[in-house]
């Protein structure tokens, strides 16, 4: 057993290499131990659009219900909905069966505990768990349970208006979203279309992360072509939002989150709203000229939700997309409410550009990820922060270590997810944009080539 693939925030790996038929069967045995410790009685399971999703649904399916656990079986659904059975079903946890916006050859599993899901050191307790073969014996039954109606119902119920019709595109990636995503824009009154909407699990025309040039590239060409006032790009499991405005340019999580918060902060000033290390300046500029209280936390869909409760925050935002509504939702990352709460903005504004244009002006990079092993990729964060601490103007260590140089800011942290280190730099200008990202990814690279020599 790898045990790599037991990450951060769920566990994720290779199907084949490092999850197979009979890793799956002593996840489902260690899942059931873990849920019977902790009280669980009844969990729902729902699954991605990858090819080895039914396989391993099933197999979970099995070992939990031999575990003495009812399991409902929400079938081929986005991971929010998942989430939603938790708020909406009689259930003790749950557990999605999905590779996210990984490279098609992957899958994982992301499990809740109650209404939370689980990260770090729970994730470990089901790795020890496995790792010592402990079982618990019992007698559990599985049902099917088609809950979207009720999630379509309720997020179109918490809409408040949508006075103008705009023309709308979908891009789910071939992964799980589209059929959802066109019922909810359809029913908000929108002159929607798709690409890529059929689920499946090749993803044959572009990898579903709408974070990615390649992954919004068909998005762009199609809403530049309609002539559409917003284009809406899903990941593979429909929990991270990417944008596309009139003009083809890509808006970026914190950019959308700045967009919302805005939104909610003329109903509930003095809100304290979360975003995290990787977002623009412009966000925490913006929450707090809107009379807002901008919180900076961690990366990670787990830990974010686990800070908006901790902090009561009315919303909470990450550059890779996952957004967090405590305000007219559960509290879980939901990219088609995020949509939706999108559209209501939008299709209320005097003009919907007008609502992106209004953001000021910063030359920043997506996200950007440099391949590293995963044996060596937090070490050459640690080796980079020590010469970031002697050279930076500020810098901030949450997660990984964001630096300032001469007005400019970049980050450098370990990906939780993939054997990546990810980098994102901001500045005023495209030359002092340019420099700092020469000298960060200069230095990095003279990093990981000496951890890997003497590896």
């Amino acid at each position: 057993m790898n045990p790599q693939v037991f990450r951060e925030y769920d566990i994720r790996g290779v199907v084949g290499k490092d999850l197979d038929e009979d890793f799956v069967r002593r996840l489902a045995r260690a899942m059931g131990v873990y849920w019977v410790k902790q009280g669980v009685k009844r969990v729902s399971i729902g699954m991605d659009a990858r090819l080895s999703s039914p396989v391993f649904r099933d197999l979970l399916k099995e070992g939990i219900t031999k575990s003495g656990i009812e399991v409902y079986d929400l079938g081929l659904v986005p991971t929010p909905v998942m989430y939603f059975s938790l708020f909406r079903l009689d259930l003790d946890g749950g557990i999605q069966v999905t590779g996210s916006h990984n490279p098609a050859d992957n899958n994982g599993f992301k499990i809740a505990l109650g209404r939370s899901t689980i990260y770090g050191g729970e994730i470990l307790k089901i790795r020890d768990i496995m790792e010592q073969g402990c079982v618990v014996e019992g007698f559990g039954s599985a049902r099917t349970c088609d809950i979207v109606p009720e999630y379509i119902d309720d997020i179109v119920s918490r809409i408040t208006t949508c006075p103008r019709r705009l023309k709308v595109v979908i891009d789910p990636g071939n992964g799980v979203a589209g059929e959802t995503a066109m019922a909810v824009c359809r029913r908000l009154g929108m002159d929607v279309s798709g690409i890529c909407l059929e689920p499946d699990g090749t993803f044959p025309n572009h990898h579903p992360d709408p974070t990615t040039a390649e992954g919004i590239a068909m998005l762009k060409a199609e809403v530049l072509d309609k002539k559409a006032d917003i284009g809406i790009g899903f990941d593979g499991d429909a929990d991270r939002i990417g944008v596309i405005d009139s003009r083809g340019n890509p808006v970026y999580g914190d950019m959308i989150t700045t967009i919302l918060a805005k939104d909610i902060l003329k109903r509930r000033p003095g809100e304290k709203i979360i975003g995290e290390v990787k977002c623009s300046r412009v966000f925490y500029d913006e929450v707090k000229k809107a009379g807002g209280v901008p919180i900076m936390a961690r990366v990670g869909h787990s830990p974010m939700k686990a800070r908006l409760h901790e902090e009561n925050a009315a919303l909470a935002g990450e550059m890779s997309g996952h957004i967090f509504f405590n305000d007219r939702w559960y509290g879980f990352d939901d990219a088609v409410y995020a949509a939706a709460r999108l559209l209501e903005i939008l299709s209320s504004a005097e003009s919907p550009q007008a609502v992106f244009d209004a953001l000021p002006r910063m030359y920043n990079t997506p996200e950007i990820r440099i391949d590293c092993p995963d044996d060596i990729k937090f070490r050459a964060v640690e080796e980079f922060a020590a010469h970031a601490r002697k050279t930076a103007d500020e810098y901030v260590d949450i997660d990984g270590v964001r630096f300032t140089q001469d007005g400019s800011w970049g980050l450098v942290r370990p990906s939780n997810t993939q054997p990546v280190i990810v980098l994102r730099f901001e500045a005023s200008t495209p030359a002092q944009l340019e420099e700092i990202q020469r000298r960060t990814r200069s230095r990095l690279a003279e990093i990981i080539k000496g951890l890997s020599q003497a590896a």
